[in-house]
């Protein structure tokens, strides 16, 4: 009997070099580091790994290296019971690899090695998986990857979240107009979803008659709307924050927890915002990841 999965997760994983600067260099000149450390993530990745401590079954397809298997992040998605069966293993090539820099203002500039990731554009569909799936959420990856990845989605009937992120670029407008046809979610923060409506020549009503039947905006710590039938504001939990990367992966995972179990879109939002309150506490994704339990105590605090 095949073991129902609620949420596969599709996109990046990667180890993170989160690097603290107090300013960005100017070009031809350099700037002092004043922290870097090392982390498990990739927005795919980040999305099931808290979407599993959330209570969710969670399934993931990226496209690793060969110094993946058996490695501690390896290690820490099989105790997690993540489903990796449908990863793309690459040969003589190197897991995806993101360097963060952050300012003292929060402001953020990444660079990304795709190394095993430049395998998705030859990559297939994952079938298997996405028949085991309830819901897809196709996160930063390969365009034309997650556009199959989507339509095959789409084809079996499976909810459809899209959260193209910081690879918004490399999608053409053809290929993000036939994800957002069939999507049924869309996340981005504020800067995204005005790329997104640039790039489409669209506005906002637009776009939703256009596509996603739901859009979720997030503003870092001005909160969040969800635009459906109405448009809904949620205040963000201000936590202090040593470093906002990963907020907004959490942000979705919670947002999916609360939507799979049949909340309305209010006590989704107000779930993922206490859910992402926890990654900033801590530098790196998946550090400080709280179980359902802790998100469900610290959403009720905030809104007695």
């Amino acid at each position: 009997m095949t073991t129902k999965t609620n949420l596969l997760a599709i996109g990046h994983t990667a180890l993170d070099y989160i690097i603290q600067v107090g300013e960005f260099p100017q070009p031809n000149t350099s700037a002092t580091i004043k922290r870097m450390r090392t982390f498990f993530g990739g927005a795919a990745a980040n999305v099931a790994v808290v979407a599993s401590n959330l209570g969710l079954k969670s399934s993931l397809v990226s496209a690793v290296g060969d110094d993946f298997t058996g490695s501690a992040y390896d290690r820490k998605l099989e105790s997690l019971g993540i489903d990796t069966e449908s990863m793309i293993m690459v040969e003589d090539e190197k897991t995806p690899t993101a360097f963060v820099l952050t300012n003292s203002s929060n402001d953020q500039i990444s660079y990304f090695y795709w190394g095993a990731a430049a395998q998705f554009k030859k990559s297939e569909p994952p079938i298997k998986a996405i028949k085991k799936a309830k819901a897809v959420h196709l996160a930063t990856g390969d365009p034309g990857f997650n556009r199959r990845s989507g339509l095959a989605a789409h084809e079996e009937g499976k909810l459809i979240s899209f959260d193209p992120g910081q690879d918004l670029h490399l999608y053409s407008e053809e290929e993000l107009r036939e994800v957002l046809k069939i999507c049924d979610i869309l996340f981005g923060n504020h800067h995204e979803v005005r790329k997104i409506l640039s790039t489409l020549n669209m506005d906002f009503n637009e776009l939703q008659k256009f596509g996603p039947d739901i859009v979720v905006t997030t503003y870092g710590r001005n909160g969040s709307k969800i635009c459906a039938d109405e448009e809904i504001k949620i205040d963000a939990i201000i936590q202090n924050s040593p470093d906002p990367t990963g907020a907004g992966d959490s942000y979705r995972a919670g947002f999916l927890k609360g939507y799979l179990q049949g909340e309305d879109l209010e006590t989704c939002g107000k779930f993922a915002s206490a859910v992402a309150s926890f990654i900033v506490e801590a530098e790196g994704c998946q550090t400080n990841v709280p179980n359902f339990e802790m998100a469900k105590k610290r959403m009720d605090e905030m809104w007695k």
